[in-house]
């Protein structure tokens, strides 16, 4: 009887800052997936968010994911994206986490917005080939929108994706950053820890 092969999910993102909604994201792929565990993969340089000017740094990104996480013992953390320099590319990612643990099936966690570009992202057949695609819904898109473009993918590129069942979540890093350029109050949409380290070090010009 073989081993069974551990199930880790993988949420990417700049984390600037991570909020309450990313922690319900992960944690709703954790159970409904059935997860070992869920990676959190801040990213380095992603083509398409680069020249972000009002943002926090690299570290301090690093150190917000680390307090947000700390109480969930099975949510881990990835620095070797944001370490390697240079454009960082999903495809590379997966083939570095495949090339380490070659026996671990990967759980790919994406928005519906970035889902309905997907075949525009880098070597998305790579992707595909190398982990499911853990879809979740968005207010502004219909159900059946999403739906559709997963029948596309799973036709035109072999995709294996899954569609969460998940909460509304009205939380975005944007409006956060906003909110606290206005000195407008962040609790209960980030960790204490979060908003506490935000406060402290004067991060978003709060």
């Amino acid at each position: 009887m073989g081993t069974k092969k551990r199930r880790k999910g993988i949420m990417g993102g700049t984390f600037d800052p991570i909020h309450n909604g990313h922690l319900m994201l992960a944690e709703c792929a954790r159970s409904q997936l059935s997860l070992d565990t869920v990676i959190f993969l801040p990213s380095g340089n992603p083509p398409h968010k680069q020249h972000r000017w009002d943002g926090a740094t690299d570290e301090q990104r690093l150190a917000m994911v680390r307090l947000a996480i700390d109480r969930y013992p099975d949510f881990s953390l990835d620095e070797e994206e944001m370490r390697r320099g240079g454009l960082t590319y999903t495809k590379d990612t997966l083939l570095r986490l495949r090339k380490r643990e070659p026996e671990t099936d990967f759980y790919f966690i994406i928005g519906g917005d970035s889902l309905m570009t997907f075949d525009t992202w880098y070597h998305p057949d790579i992707i595909c080939e190398n982990c499911v695609l853990v879809a979740t819904g968005r207010n502004d898109l219909a159900l059946e929108t999403i739906q559709q473009k997963m029948t596309e993918l799973k036709k035109t590129l072999g995709a294996d994706i899954f569609l969460l069942d998940l909460p509304d979540i009205q939380i975005s890093s944007t409006d956060l950053r906003r909110r606290c350029r206005e000195q407008k109050s962040i609790q209960g949409l980030v960790p204490d820890a979060v908003r506490e380290y935000i406060e402290k070090n004067g991060i978003y010009g709060g």
